[in-house]
C-alpha cells in the first residue's frame, strides 16, 4: 500500500479530488457507493423477503418478472454507462462544459427511452410472460406485478442518468442519501400494502409493486433537486445549440457495447429462467431466494469496481496510464479477496437463513448446495465486475462485449441445459455452469488488463 500511495502522489491529482492518497480517495468513494448499491438492490430483496411471508408462489412469480425488469434497466444503462465514463474523463481533463453537455444529453435520451420502455412493458406484459413459459398458477400475480412496475420504469431511467453524472463528479454521497430515503419508503409501503395494515387493503404482490414504483418516483424527484442545487445549476442553451452530436456519438460508442454485454448476460438469465421453470416451482423459488441472499456478496464487488472505475477514468483523462493500471490491480485484489470470504461465510450460514424464509425442506437443501458451488463462482464474478467497470472507464468497451457474448451463451446457457436439464443435475448443475462461465471470462479479462491495450481507447485526446 505504501508503494501505491507513493506512485499516486497527491500533488499530481487535480479536481475534483482533494490532496489525499489514493487509498483514502478509494475509501471515500467505496463507502457511499456500497450503501447506494446495496440499498438499490434491496428494493427487490425487500419485496422478496416480505412476499415470502405471503407465499412461495408469490416469490417465484416476482423472480420471473424481475428477470424482464432487469433487462429493461440495462437498456437505460446504454446511456448511463457512457455518462459515467465521459464525465469522469472530462472532469479529469478539466473540460467542464463538455461534462454539462454530456449530462444534458444523457437525461434527455433516458427520458425518451424510459417512456418507450414503460409502454412496451405495460402493453406487452402478457406476451412476454407467455414467452417465459410461466406456469399457470403464477401468471396472475406475475402479470399484476409487471403491469405496475413496468409502467413506471421511466422513473428509474431518469434516475440512472442523473446518478451517473453525480458519481463521476465525486458526489456519490447524494445518490446514497436518496436510496436511504427510498428504501425506508419502500419498506413502509410494502408493510402497509402487502399485508393490509392501517386500514389499507391486503394487496400481496400488487402491493409490493405499488410500493416499489412510488419509491422510485420519489427517488427521481429528489435526484432532480440535487442535480440543480449541488451539481449543475443550469444547462445553458448555448451549449446545446447546435446539438452536441459528438457527445451523443461518444455516449453510444461506450453505451451500446457496454449495455450489449449486460443485455446479453440478462438475456442468458431469461433463457436460464426458462430452463429452471422446466424443473418446477421449488427450483424456481430456490433460485430466487439464493439470488437475493447472494446480493450481499455481489454488492461489495460492484461498489469497489465502481469506485475504482471513477478514479481510473480521472487518471485516464489526465493521461496517467501506469497510475490507472496500478489502481486497477489494487481494486481487483481487494474485490476478489472480500468476495471469496463473504461467499464462504454465506455457504456456512445459508441454510439457516433459508430456514427463516421458507419451511419447504426441499428448497432449503437445494439452496445449501447452491451456496457451496457459489464459493467457486464468486472469485470469477468479482473479477468480471471489476474488469468490465475498469475497461469501460478507459474507453475499452468492445472487448468485454465480445467476450461476454461468446462465453456466456456457450458455457452458461449451453452448460445449464446440458448439466441441468439434459443430464438431470437440476439447479446444482446449472449453478456449476454459471461458475465455469464466470471463471473463464475472469481469466480472459485479467490478461486483457495486463496487456494495457486499453491505454489508447480514451476520449480525451
Amino acid at each position: 500500500m505504501s508503494y501505491l500511495c507513493t506512485r499516486f502522489n497527491v500533488k499530481s491529482m487535480i479536481h475534483p479530488f482533494r490532496s489525499q492518497g489514493m487509498k483514502a480517495q478509494l475509501g471515500k468513494l467505496v463507502g457511499p457507493i456500497f450503501i447506494e448499491t446495496a440499498l438499490v438492490l434491496m428494493l427487490g430483496v425487500v419485496d422478496t423477503i416480505m412476499l415470502s411471508q405471503h407465499s412461495d408462489e408469490a416469490v417465484a412469480a416476482v423472480g420471473v418478472v424481475n428477470q424482464l425488469i432487469h433487462l429493461a434497466v440495462l437498456v437505460f444503462q446504454v446511456i448511463s454507462f457512457g455518462t459515467t465514463v465521459l464525465c469522469s474523463q472530462y472532469l479529469g481533463a478539466k473540460l467542464k462544459e463538455r461534462m454539462v453537455q454530456t449530462t444534458g444529453v444523457a437525461i434527455l435520451l433516458n427520458t425518451i427511452t424510459g417512456l418507450l420502455m414503460s409502454a412496451a412493458l405495460y402493453f406487452g406484459s402478457s406476451t412476454l410472460l407467455h414467452m417465459m413459459g410461466l406456469r399457470p398458477e403464477l401468471y396472475t400475480e406475475a402479470l399484476n406485478y409487471m403491469h405496475i412496475v413496468g409502467a413506471f420504469m421511466f422513473f428509474q431511467a431518469i434516475s440512472l442518468a442523473i446518478s451517473a453524472s453525480l458519481r463521476a463528479a465525486d458526489k456519490v454521497i447524494y445518490p446514497m442519501m436518496v436510496t436511504v430515503v427510498v428504501n425506508i419508503l419502500n419498506i413502509i409501503g410494502n408493510y402497509v400494502l402487502i399485508f393490509g395494515k392501517f386500514g389499507a387493503p391486503a394487496l400481496g404482490v400488487e402491493g409490493a409493486a405499488i410500493s416499489t414504483s412510488i419509491a422510485r418516483g420519489v427517488s427521481m424527484l429528489i435526484l432532480f433537486i440535487i442535480l440543480f442545487k449541488k451539481h449543475i445549476p443550469s444547462f445553458p442553451m448555448k451549449l446545446f445549440r447546435p446539438f452536441p452530436w459528438i457527445e451523443l456519438k461518444n455516449l453510444l460508442k461506450i453505451g451500446l457495447p457496454s449495455a450489449g454485454e449486460e443485455i446479453s448476460y440478462s438475456s442468458t438469465q431469461v433463457v436460464i429462467t426458462y430452463f429452471i421453470n422446466m424443473l418446477g416451482n421449488e427450483a424456481l423459488a430456490t433460485r430466487t431466494y439464493c439470488w437475493n441472499m447472494l446480493f450481499f456478496v455481489l454488492v461489495f464487488s460492484i461498489s469497489i469496481a465502481q469506485a475504482g472505475s471513477i478514479l481510473i477514468g480521472h487518471l485516464v483523462g489526465q493521461r496517467r496510464v501506469q497510475a490507472a493500471y496500478l489502481m486497477g490491480r489494487f481494486t481487483h485484489n481487494i474485490s476478489i479477496s472480500i468476495s471469496f470470504v463473504l461467499a464462504l461465510f454465506m455457504a456456512l450460514i445459508g441454510g439457516e437463513v433459508l430456514n427463516m424464509l421458507t419451511d419447504n425442506p426441499a428448497i432449503i437443501e437445494l439452496g445449501k448446495g447452491v451456496f457451496w458451488i457459489n464459493v467457486f463462482l464468486e472469485v470469477g464474478r468479482a473479477t468480471n465486475i471489476w474488469a468490465t467497470q475498469s475497461l469501460r472507464a478507459t474507453g475499452d468497451v468492445n472487448f468485454p462485449f465480445y467476450v461476454g457474448i461468446v462465453v456466456q451463451w456457450i458455457v452458461s446457457v449451453g452448460g445449464s441445459y446440458l448439466l441441468g436439464v439434459h443430464w438431470g443435475f437440476g439447479l446444482l448443475g446449472m449453478w456449476a455452469s454459471f461458475a465455469l462461465d464466470e471463471d473463464i471470462r475472469g481469466a480472459i479479462f485479467v490478461f486483457r488488463w495486463k496487456s494495457k491495450k486499453w491505454a489508447t481507447k480514451g476520449f480525451v485526446k
